[in-house]
Formats: structure tokens, sequence, C-alpha cells
């Protein structure tokens, strides 16, 4: 996405800097997924914007820092309500921007609700409590940490934005939030609200600003930003992270994800959940599933089954709620991961269904005898595929498990509280889910992944705590 300064007959939607909406010289439109059709222009920002932002939240800073948490879970509740009465819009907004069908998007706003009513909550918990240290009244209280810098992907805009959003409103920090320049729309209508606010937020203590990457600079290279978070591509979040070692950083990055199905499993019930797993929004989910791990003997039985629920995924209108699957974000995503099932037949990959390309739609995929050394495999394809394999016995499918460079999320099909366990203990990843698909998840887990999928955990006490700082007042000594 290029911005292109100049002339048009509409006129930009503002971001909001400092609070205030405001538009720029540097424009881009949007277009949805699903049929290419036009859904508006949005202002730019720039450097400049970006910095003067970070500074706004700064001054706001010590306002912010001495609000009491009622006032602060009072204004997350309002935030809540009225995230509630636009819902229509907002499903709207993610449905044709994201290309996500109808009803994960009703999802996604139902989650963001639920994920500030938490946030609300945890708001009015007590952070501080009393201790004694050598005969010494002491108090261990926590503060907000200042200024937040928050980075979220295309493909959950809403609530991946309010896993950042919430714990900050609930903690007191200001923060600047940089959408993705692909689905900028619902973080902009979020600013709509945020101004709306009653309490109001002291003003320039939030910014929402689309902006294109190598514009970006100030999030990572201020030293006013104390608290760095970004939801996205590993290849960008570790190099973000490493222009920013004077912020805490928090990065929730991709996975391969793998899950091992086990014999005393009920089968229909996993392939069930599998398919869903893997192929719900066309898998661009970062924990969607990708590697599916197979007692030996059972595979055959197995593709049978996925091939049977995966020919019954209705791809159809995303306003249709019948709909299971539509078009990935962007013809460039499509053909790379047709390039990814091709290079997987080509050295032996089996291919059971889907496979075929249609501008950006691929088809639902199941491979199997796929070598290890293909991207199939090893990364993370963000695609509607499902790769299958055998196991032996059970701890080599852990070892196979863990012969990754990713380690986000995994799950494992047993009642077998011995597997459960081993799984738990040797999985090299943040999340072990036993009786589902990996893609599980609900807002009130904590939530990160290890290795080359990220640092740090959100899920709102968690993401709370990495947005304060611990401080302790020692009490004089007896005299």
């Amino acid at each position: 996405m290029e911005a292109y300064p100049g002339f048009m007959t509409e006129s930009p939607r503002p971001f909001y800097i400092a609070s205030t909406p405001q538009t720029s010289s540097a424009y881009c439109p949007v277009h949805a997924p699903e049929d290419g059709r036009h859904l508006g222009f949005i202002s730019l920002a720039n450097a400049s914007h970006l910095t003067q932002a970070i500074h706004a939240a700064e001054e706001s800073r010590a306002e912010l820092s001495k609000e009491t948490s009622e006032l602060r879970s009072k204004r997350i509740q309002c935030l809540a309500e009225k995230l509630a009465s636009k819902k229509e819009a907002f499903v709207a907004y993610i449905r044709d921007e994201a290309g996500k069908p109808q009803r994960y998007a009703i999802a996604e706003v139902d989650r963001a609700i639920q994920t500030l009513y938490l946030a609300a909550k945890a708001a009015q918990e007590t952070h501080s409590r009393e201790e004694s240290f050598d005969g010494r009244k002491s108090l261990i209280q926590n503060f907000p940490i200042g200024v937040c810098a928050f980075v979220t992907p295309f493909n959950f805009p809403l609530n991946l934005a309010m896993h950042k959003v919430a714990p900050a409103l609930a903690t007191g920090c200001p923060f600047v939030l940089k959408p993705a320049e692909k689905t900028p729309l619902s973080a902009l209508l979020l600013g709509e609200i945020l101004s709306e606010l009653e309490p109001p937020l002291p003003k320039g203590s939030w910014s929402i600003l689309p902006a294109l990457p190598e514009e970006c600079g100030p999030l990572t290279d201020s030293p006013l930003v104390r608290h760095f978070s970004f939801t996205g591509s590993a290849s960008v979040g570790w190099k973000l992270k490493a222009r920013a070692p004077h912020a805490r950083t928090t990065l929730e990055l991709g996975g391969n994800a793998t899950a091992v199905l086990c014999e005393d499993w009920d089968l229909n019930h996993a392939l069930d959940r599998c398919t869903i797993g893997a192929f719900a929004y066309s898998g661009q989910v970062c924990i969607s599933l990708q590697r599916l791990l197979v007692p030996k003997g059972m595979l055959d039985k197995v593709i049978a089954g996925l091939t049977q629920r995966i020919k019954k995924l209705r791809c159809g209108p995303l306003s249709e709620m019948e709909t299971d699957f539509g078009p990935m974000i962007n013809e460039e995503s499509a053909k790379r991961v047709e390039e990814w099932i091709r290079e997987a037949q080509k050295d032996g990959g089996r291919l059971h269904c889907g496979g075929n390309r249609t501008d950006n739609l691929i088809e639902p995929t199941l491979l199997s005898n796929v070598p290890h050394h293909v991207k199939a495999w090893t990364e993370e394809i963000f695609g509607p595929v499902l790769v299958v394999e055998e196991w032996s016995d059970f701890s080599s499918a852990l070892v196979t498990a863990n012969e990754s460079k990713w380690g986000l999320q995994a799950a494992v099909f047993s009642h077998d509280e011995q597997r459960i366990q081993q799984a738990f203990q040797e999985l090299e990843v943040g999340q072990v889910i036993i009786g589902d698909s990996t893609s599980f998840r609900v807002d009130e887990m904590p939530y990160g992944g290890v290795k080359a999928s990220g640092c740090g955990r959100e899920g709102i006490p968690w993401a709370m705590e990495a947005m304060q700082e611990t401080k302790l007042l020692v009490g004089a000594p007896k005299i």
C-alpha cells in the first residue's frame, strides 16, 4: 500500500493525534478483500505526527497517573457500552476491511466487549500491599509505566487492539496506537468512541495513527516510550524490539501450531475441532492449526474424515452467517500460500483436497507426507493449509512438535493424565490446550509465545503487569 498526496473528491478519514481528529496530505485507499470494492480513504500519519503524539502522551502522564482506580474502571465500562451500541458498525467494518465472515466478525466484536469488561474489573483490584522487611513496615505499590506504543495486525483489528488499549486504560498509561494499514477503519471508529468517553480521557493521552512502516521509527526509537507492544510477523517484531532497548517489550508473533491426536480421544470430535482450528478465517490466525500428528495406523481414517469435513466448508458471501471461509487479505498472501503448497507437492507431499487459488482465495488444503524442510512444515503458513503426519509413540510426537523455531500454542487430544502432564512439561510453547484445537483462546487467559513466537504475555492481568512499575516504600526503623 502506498501513500499518495494530491487531489481527490472524497475526503479522507482523519486519524487521531493527541485525542484530536486531524487529516494529512498523505492518504491511502482501503479496499475490501472480498471483491476489491472501495471502502474509503484514510489519512496517513508521518514520523513527525508520531513524535508529536508521543510528546503529548508524555505531557498527560502525570494527570493520568493520579486518577483513581474507580474512575478508570467507570471509563472502561463506558467504552464497553459505547462499543456495544455501535456493534453493527464494527461488525461491518471488520467483515469488509479484513475479509472476515460475518459470524467471525460478530464473535470478534463480542470478544472486544468482554475484554473491556475484564479490564474494568481488573482496574478496581488492589495494586498495592503491605510487607515487613527487617521489622520495617513497608508498602509495595504498582505505578503506571508511562507512555505505551502499540502496533496491531490486520487479522483481529478490534480485539487485538483492545488487548493493548484496555490494560493501558486500566493502569493509567497514555498510549499511541498504530493499526495495520490494511485494516484501519475499526481502529478509527474506536477513536470516535474514545473521544466521547465519560469521564473523558485527559487531552493528549491517546492517539490512533495509521502510518506506513517507514514512518513508524518514533514508536521504538523515542526514549519517552516506556512500553512497546507489537502483534504481527516475527521478521518485523524482533527487529523493532532491537530498536527499543529502553522500553519493556511484548511481542506476540507467529507460529506453526501442532496438535497431537491420541487413540483414546473421540475421533469425530477431534476432527471437527481440527477442521475449525485449521480453516476458520482462512487460517489467518497465529494459532491456526497447521500440523496434525496422528497415531500410526490412523492416518488414512483421519485423512478421509478431514477431507469429508473440508469439502462441506462453505465459501460464500461474507455477509451470510453460513459462510465458513473467504478470501485471504490480499492476492500477494494467497500467491505465497499457493507457492508453498506447490513446493510441498514437488518434494513429495500428497495433496488430498484443495490447493487451488483464484485471485486471493485459496481452497482449504490438506497435505500429508510433507518433508520437514519445506516451508509448509517449517514456517508459519498463515493460510488455509493443514499438514497431517503419523507418530509411532507419544514421546516422539512431542519431539516432532518441538522441531520448530516457533513456540506459541499446541494442543493434545487425550484423556491420559500422564500424557497430559508430559506434554505440559515438554512442549516448548506458551500454552498447551487439551481436548480442543490450537486455535482455542479466551480473553482472560495468559497468552504469548516462546522461541521465535515472541516474549511477554497478553491477557488483561498480564498485560497490565507489563504496563506497571513496582515501587517499594520502606518505613523508618524503630528507634
